[in-house]
């Protein structure tokens, strides 16, 4: 279309056309949307996204092991031997550690939200300034254990102090103590 002589005509034709384009992009951008939407099988919710970054290699043998701030998402990590290991500051979110070995392992300053550490062999332990919060700990071991400023459901609380007893062999705090027993 030819503009007309009058210089208010092309510009208001210009305005018209480029107005236009503005309304074909979002559509088409909504259209791209809805075909893409139904190929994803379900929402991938912010755990799911950093559950992309967290640990992949589990193994049954993980004595020792380096796994500072290593993220443990819905890890299943029943009987796995992780004594020794350098935990601290990992984040172990509704995880299984139901029969786990993490004797004389670090677990300072990790979060372990919603976590079962039921049958858990504990002892000599350290969860310095751990965020234990809805984790369970039935029947665990927890002799020696250090949990100085751990904090811990009060029931689960004082199930650990009705069977806590030793001293840690590194901090050399009793676990009645770092629980706060009375």
């Amino acid at each position: 279309m030819a503009c007309l002589p009058s210089r208010f005509s092309c510009g208001l034709q210009s305005l018209r056309q480029f107005a236009a384009s503005w309304v074909v992009l979002p559509v088409c951008l909504f259209l791209i949307a809805a075909t893409i939407a139904p190929m994803q099988s379900q929402a991938i919710t912010a755990p799911e996204l950093r559950g992309q970054r967290a640990m992949q290699d589990i193994s049954a043998d993980m004595h020792g092991m380096d796994l500072k701030e290593k993220e443990f998402l819905k890890a299943d990590l029943q009987g796995v031997n992780l004594s020794d290991t350098d935990l601290r500051g990992a984040v172990i979110n509704t995880s299984l550690l139901q029969g786990a070995d993490l004797q004389r392992a670090d677990l300072g300053e990790v979060v372990a939200f919603a976590s079962r550490f039921d049958g858990a062999d504990l002892r000599d332990s350290r969860f310095v300034n751990a965020m234990l919060m809805q984790s369970r700990f039935n029947d665990a071991e927890i002799e020696g254990a250090d949990f100085t400023n751990a904090v811990i459901d009060l029931p689960q609380l004082k199930a650990l102090c009705a069977r806590a007893e030793g001293v840690n062999s590194i901090t050399g705090v009793s676990t009645r103590e770092s629980l706060g027993c009375r």
